[in-house]
């Protein structure tokens, strides 16, 4: 553990056991103890209460009980310490950015879901993926920037919102389960979109996002269109975007493509956070055996070649389909069952990589031979 002046409001011959203690407690996502990764911002004693003040640089409000917990019972092994009072803040660390790209009006930082081909679930994931990190405490927006086929109205039960604009210039944006949401389906009828070229595409997204009130944000998940031409290009070096989730499924079509997602963020100097592997198994309601229906390990793969983290597995389930075309999203249909906690897992995992970013103003990319 580092040497660092004392912040705290303890007595030298207490403050060094609880620093030590403090940081033998580490950090699941940061893989740092409490002091070493900077959580700790308070420390005071009355009489033997123990008062800390903690503040974690991603969102990770369900996990706050069990962390309290572990803290507390290490600490209760100094004598001078009877109990512990914890209070818990939650700040996202500055935004490493493109230099190219201007930041964005309240929002702190941009999160691409990206997939290379359609069909593998992206846009379900950015939507649960969203609604995970307000379950964890963060202030989120969404923005559906698949151009040719706008799903996030129908998927937060929002489809009849059209934004009004007081002056002429800024949109307002969708309020939906806690989080804000803009998407060209809002303002286009029928098919408009299908027979827009890129060019077209890219500027009407531009303008989509700039021209946006979007409110205080500590995230906006942006649903990138699949795949990887002009508008995903002009999307990744125009706007302010802190890192990339790359959405695939297992089977060898959908990881080749996933492939090419990552080497277009790489080009433009856009962190990839880690690979999502959705419809990872089906687990079979009736015996609980597990089937790899589109192969296995793909997405593991893929992260181990690029040397990058594999955020989760997510299985093929017919209700996180049914519950994102119900306008309910599982996330906030069900949102203590195994699932949602797969997504809130992600969710903390691909923010926690942001916080490594802050610290070090890059992840770098490592290709393995195959």
């Amino acid at each position: 553990m580092s040497q660092q002046p004392n912040p705290f409001k303890l007595s030298e011959t207490l403050l060094e056991p609880v620093l030590t203690i403090l940081n033998q407690q580490i950090d699941p996502y940061l893989d740092k103890g409490l002091i070493d990764a900077n959580i700790v911002t308070s420390l005071d004693i009355e009489e033997k209460q123990l008062q800390l003040g903690l503040c974690y640089p991603y969102p990770c409000v369900s996990q706050y009980r069990d962390r309290v917990m572990s803290i507390t019972k290490a600490l209760a092994t100094l004598p001078e310490i009877d109990e512990v009072a914890c209070e818990i803040d939650f700040k996202p660390p500055t935004a490493v950015m493109n230099a190219s790209a201007d930041k964005i009006k309240n929002i702190e930082h941009v999160i691409a879901v990206s997939s290379g081909k359609g069909g593998v679930g992206k846009s379900t994931t950015a939507v649960n993926f969203a609604l995970a990190l307000a379950a964890e405490g963060a202030r989120v927006g969404i923005l559906d920037a698949d151009i040719y086929g706008p799903s996030i109205p129908i998927m937060l039960g929002i489809e009849d919102f059209r934004p009004t604009s007081a002056d002429g210039v800024m949109m307002s944006g969708a309020h939906a389960h806690g989080i804000t949401a803009q998407s060209i389906g809002f303002m286009i009828v029928d098919d408009q979109a299908a027979v827009w070229r890129g060019p077209m595409a890219a500027g009407a997204l531009g303008q989509l996002i700039k021209e946006t009130e979007w409110p205080e944000l500590d995230y906006l998940v942006v649903d990138m269109p699949p795949g990887t031409g002009d508008i995903q290009l002009s999307l990744s070096q125009h706007v302010p975007v802190s890192g990339a989730v790359v959405v695939t499924t297992p089977q060898d079509i959908a990881t080749a493509d996933a492939k090419k997602g990552i080497s277009m963020f790489n080009k433009v100097n856009i962190p990839v956070l880690g690979i999502v592997e959705n419809m990872s198994f089906y687990l079979c309601p009736e015996c609980g055996n597990k089937d790899h229906i589109f192969g296995e390990d793909g997405g593991l793969n893929i992260a181990k070649r690029y040397n990058v983290p594999l955020l989760g597995r997510l299985p093929l389930n017919t209700q996180i389909r049914d519950e994102a075309d119900s306008g309910n999203p599982t996330v906030v249909a069900q949102p203590d069952s195994e699932v949602s906690n797969l997504y809130k897992s992600i969710a903390r995992s691909a923010t926690s990589q942001l916080v490594k970013i802050a610290q070090t103003d890059t992840i770098s990319i490592e290709i393995t031979d195959e």
